[in-house]
């Protein structure tokens, strides 16, 4: 997970490196603005991929993660289909909810509650899967409307590009089991690791079982833990690294992001760190 706040002369080597050290995908987020980084530097996630895209040539790049919160299905398809092209099919997107946080309240709406959140993903997922796999889609929902939407020229990846549904809820996994090439989840929130840890196991169960409760179990499902969700940072060590990657191994993941290391809070660490890790680690697994 590369940030999207330097300027792109800063930016593009860590996409090189991210491609040159061997790890397997590339991600930025898709916000207008985070946390507490909000006042400072931000640039937007569909640009910063397809910068990215022309500087690498093997890395699976992907937003983690977009939401209705400031995006409509119809435009974002546009988006997509044009950053797929640009890739050469190495897109990824990751979708939620969206949070109560900047990005709901920055437009000047209102923050909906949890349910109308998922709700609203509902459809924006939906729709977003239809207009593109069809030549030509109308939808009418609460939250979102199209009208002849058109597909042409449609995704390098057939039948679209993959969907990576974030989701903690049982709602939401649902739709990640219907939509989703992969799951992701950050666990529960806790300061406690070996607490955030039991509720990462606890949802892989949950998620297992609702696969098989929409007869998905015979179709790929990859599975994406978010590690720096716990409260300790993945890249702090080369130690700790392995032990995230072989904890989540062991629980039935096969993908897990960290964050590219900052020289400050948050995911404050070492680039050497990675380094280390490129070298002893990555090619192990």
């Amino acid at each position: 997970m590369i940030l999207p706040e330097h300027r792109w002369w800063a930016a593009e080597p860590l996409w090189r490196m991210a491609e040159e050290y061997g790890f397997a995908h590339g991600w930025t987020y898709d916000h207008l603005g985070y946390g507490s980084l909000v006042d400072k530097p931000w640039f937007d996630a569909v640009p910063t991929l397809t910068a990215a895209a022309t500087a690498t040539s093997t890395l699976r790049l992907g937003t983690l993660v977009s939401s209705p919160n400031f995006r409509h299905p119809v435009h974002f398809a546009r988006e997509l289909t044009a950053l797929d092209d640009i890739a050469d099919g190495r897109i990824t997107l990751g979708i939620g909810a969206g949070g109560i946080g900047f990005d709901a309240h920055v437009l000047g709406g209102s923050e909906l509650p949890a349910s109308a959140r998922v709700d609203r993903f509902a459809e924006f997922v939906e729709l977003l899967d239809l207009v593109l796999t069809r030549d030509n889609t109308t939808y009418r929902g609460e939250h979102f409307t199209a009208v002849e939407a058109r597909r042409a020229p449609g995704c390098v990846q057939a039948p679209r590009l993959p969907f990576v549904v974030a989701a903690n809820g049982t709602r939401m996994m649902r739709l990640a089991a219907r939509f989703g090439r992969g799951w992701l989840t950050t666990g529960r929130y806790t300061d406690d690791l070996n607490t955030w840890w039991r509720s990462v196991a606890d949802l892989s169960m949950r998620f297992t079982d609702v696969v098989a409760e929409e007869g998905r179990e015979g179709r790929r499902i990859d599975r994406y833990l978010s590690v720096d969700a716990a409260p300790a940072y993945s890249l702090s060590s080369v130690e700790y690294f392995r032990d995230v990657v072989g904890r989540a191994g062991e629980l039935g993941f096969t993908d897990v992001i960290s964050h590219w290391p900052r020289p400050e809070e948050p995911y404050a660490g070492k680039e050497s760190t990675v380094e280390e890790i490129a070298s002893e680690v990555l090619p192990e697994l």
